[in-house]
């Protein structure tokens, strides 16, 4: 026997990750990575979510993923999270067959599923607003605009302590807008990133992960 949430943890912060680039990587939102690691299983929509994201999260952290999914089996399943005793009825047993497959195939293309995966990051209890959306635009619209699929990224007024403008994983063929002159910007793979300050191509350095202070006269990159 051994700690299911304390072993995931571990993994995570022994190899530097935090929450949004697991969430980056393994598709799966960060409020149930943080649930599987504090062992709140009940958060969770169903049992086969819990077997599914605790295999694929421990696989990501290079864990054993099985090894997880039966330790949970073991000591979960005997407190009544169980999801098809074997005395129910043949059409809830298939309800459940079809369940299991949908998971799966989730899990499996839920790249694909880009306008589903609308995150809500966890940072300091904050609650970015929602962006201006303009698919499609041909127009250049003022105030920070940017686009590209799979970048992470937070945009705050001013500096570092100002308002959360923006805070996401930007999602292909979505043109996003914030209005202001000065934002503090922190960016995971920038590698598809594209931005423009008042129609203005803004130039990043070549780091997966940079801080940046972004004006109409400069780029600089800026401190935590």
């Amino acid at each position: 026997m051994f700690e299911l949430g304390n072993s995931l943890r571990e993994a995570r912060v022994r190899q530097g990750l935090d929450f949004p680039q697991a969430e980056l990587a393994t598709k799966i939102r960060a409020k149930y990575l943080r649930a599987l690691e504090e062992e709140q299983f009940d958060v969770l929509p169903a049992e086969t979510y819990v077997k599914g994201f605790l295999h694929a999260y421990a696989d990501f952290l290079g864990l054993e993923g099985q090894l997880y999914v039966d330790e949970y089996e073991s000591r979960f399943a005997a407190d009544g999270f169980v999801d098809a005793p074997a005395y129910r009825s043949r059409p809830r047993q298939r309800d459940l067959s079809f369940e299991r497959r949908a998971v799966v195939l989730a899990l499996v293309g839920m790249t694909a599923l880009a306008a589903l995966v609308i995150v809500a990051w966890e940072f300091g209890g904050t609650t970015p607003s929602t962006p201006n959306v303009l698919p499609g635009s041909k127009a250049a619209p003022k105030g920070l605009v940017f686009s590209g699929a799979g970048t992470y990224i937070e945009v705050r007024h001013g500096s570092a302590s100002g308002k959360v403008l923006y805070e996401g994983t930007l999602q292909a063929g979505d043109l996003n807008a914030v209005p202001g002159q000065r934002f503090w910007i922190r960016i995971l793979h920038p590698q598809h990133l594209r931005l423009t300050l008042n129609g203005k191509s803004v130039s990043l350095p070549a780091r997966k992960s940079l801080r940046v202070v972004v004006t109409p006269s400069r780029t600089a990159l800026a401190s935590a």
